[in-house]
C-alpha cells in the first residue's frame, strides 16, 4: 500500500535553528543550545512546568536529527511520504515576546526548507504560524507556501491564547485559503495557564496525558466553530492532529444538537457543524484508539466518516508511542478504505505525487 504519515517529529533545538535565525535571537538560542535542557523543557524556547521526578525504567525520549536518518526510518516502516511537525515548538504558542516569537518562526521555517525537505525526497512540510502576530504570519504563508515541499500550515495548538477561533486570526485563515492550503492544529501536554488549565491538578504524567491532548482539540474545535471560521472562509480545509478520533464523534453530535437550540447565537453557521466536518476537515488517526473490540474503532470512523476519506494515518514518530501502519492495516474495515487512510485521502489532501501503479488501480 502506499503510505503517507501525516505527522512525523524532527529535532528543532535551538542550537540547529540560531543559524537560520535573525540578530540579535540568534544570539539568544545560541547562549540556550549551551544549556543541558530536558526533552520539551527548554526556557524560552520550548516552556513547560516539568511536575513530574525521573521515573526510572520509563520511556526514553528519541528524536531524529537529520533529513537522511528520517527517510531511512520511514522506510523500514514502510511509509512512502511523511508530513513533518516540530518536536520543542509544539509547545510554541505560550512564548509572549512578540518580536522574537516571529522571528523564531521565520528560523523554524528557514531551517525545516533547508535541511528537511530541501534534502531527501518524499519529506513534506507544516510551515509553522506565530500565533503572537497573525499579519506577519499571514505574509510569512503568502512566502513559504510557494514552496513545493510546504504541504500545510501548522497552528500551534497547547497553550495558545485566545483560542484559535478568535478573530485576530483571520488574517492567518485568510493566506492559507489563497494559498490553498490546509491548517494543522497538532496537540501536545502542556502545563499552562491557557487552555485546557487546571491540568496542574493531576499528580502525574498519566492524569495529565489522558485529558490534555483531546480537551485542547476539542476547545480549539469548538472556539473555530462558534465564530464561524468555516462559514467567513469557504475554502480553507482544517486538520487535527495527536488527539486520537474517539472525541470526533461525540463533539459532531454536541455541537448539532446544541446548533439547532441556539441558531440565533451563529447565524453565520448556514449548515449545521457535522456538514462543515464531513466537507472540509480530516483527523489523524495517532495516537490510535484501541479498544478490545477493533470493529468499535471502525465504527467510531463511520460516524464521522461514513466513506473513510476525512481520516488519515499518523504515526507520530520518532516518540516512543507512535503507531505502525499496522495499526491500520489490521482493523477489520475494506481494504479499499485502508488503502484511503494509509495514503491516499493524504495524498489528496496535501496534494502529494502518488506512485503511478496505485493511481492506476484507484481509477
Amino acid at each position: 500500500m502506499f503510505i503517507v504519515d501525516a505527522d512525523v517529529h524532527v529535532n528543532d533545538t535551538p542550537g540547529a535553528l540560531a543559524p537560520y535565525c535573525g540578530k540579535p535571537w540568534r544570539e539568544s538560542l545560541e547562549e540556550l543550545a549551551k544549556g543541558m535542557w530536558g526533552y520539551l523543557d527548554i526556557p524560552g524556547f520550548a516552556p513547560s512546568l516539568k511536575l513530574d521526578p525521573p521515573i526510572i525504567g520509563g520511556h526514553p525520549t528519541r528524536s531524529v536529527n537529520t533529513a537522511a536518518d528520517m527517510r531511512a526510518e520511514l522506510t523500514e516502516l514502510g511509509i512512502d511520504a511523511g508530513v513533518i511537525f516540530p518536536d520543542h515548538l509544539l509547545l510554541f504558542a505560550p512564548l509572549p515576546h512578540i518580536e522574537y516569537a516571529t522571528e523564531l518562526s521565520h528560523a523554524y521555517n528557514r531551517w525545516l526548507i533547508g535541511e528537511w525537505l530541501n534534502k531527501e525526497p518524499h519529506l513534506y512540510g507544516a510551515m509553522l504560524a506565530c500565533p503572537q502576530n497573525p499579519e506577519d504570519s499571514a505574509r510569512s504563508i503568502e512566502e513559504y507556501g510557494r514552496e513545493e515541499k510546504i504541504v500545510a500550515v501548522y497552528l500551534p495548538t497547547a497553550g495558545v491564547n485566545p483560542l484559535w477561533g478568535h478573530r485576530k486570526y483571520d488574517p492567518i485563515f485568510a493566506a492559507a485559503e489563497a494559498m490553498n492550503l490546509p491548517v494543522a492544529l497538532h496537540s501536545v501536554t502542556l502545563v499552562s495557564p491557557a487552555f485546557p488549565c487546571n491540568i496542574d491538578q493531576f499528580e502525574n504524567h498519566f492524569g495529565r496525558q489522558v485529558v490534555s491532548h483531546a480537551f485542547g482539540m476539542m476547545a480549539n474545535f469548538t472556539s473555530i466553530m462558534h465564530t464561524g471560521v468555516p462559514a467567513r472562509f469557504p475554502n480553507l480545509r482544517f486538520v487535527f492532529t495527536e488527539a486520537g478520533v474517539g472525541w470526533v464523534p461525540y463533539l459532531q453530535w454536541r455541537m448539532d444538537r446544541y446548533y439547532r437550540e441556539y441558531r440565533r447565537v451563529v447565524p453565520f453557521l448556514e449548515r449545521p457543524p457535522s456538514e462543515y466536518i464531513r466537507e472540509r476537515m480530516w483527523f489523524a488517526t495517532q495516537p490510535v484508539e484501541e479498544p478490545e473490540d477493533p470493529m468499535h474503532l471502525v465504527e467510531t470512523i463511520k460516524h464521522y466518516d461514513p466513506d473513510f476519506t476525512r481520516t488519515l494515518f499518523a504515526s507520530d514518530w520518532p516518540h516512543h508511542d507512535f503507531d505502525h501502519p499496522r495499526a491500520i492495516k489490521n482493523l477489520p474495515m475494506p481494504s479499499d478504505a485502508k488503502e484511503r487512510i494509509l495514503g491516499l485521502n493524504a495524498a489528496q489532501l496535501f496534494n502529494l505525487p502518488v506512485p503511478q501503479a496505485v493511481a492506476a488501480e484507484v481509477r
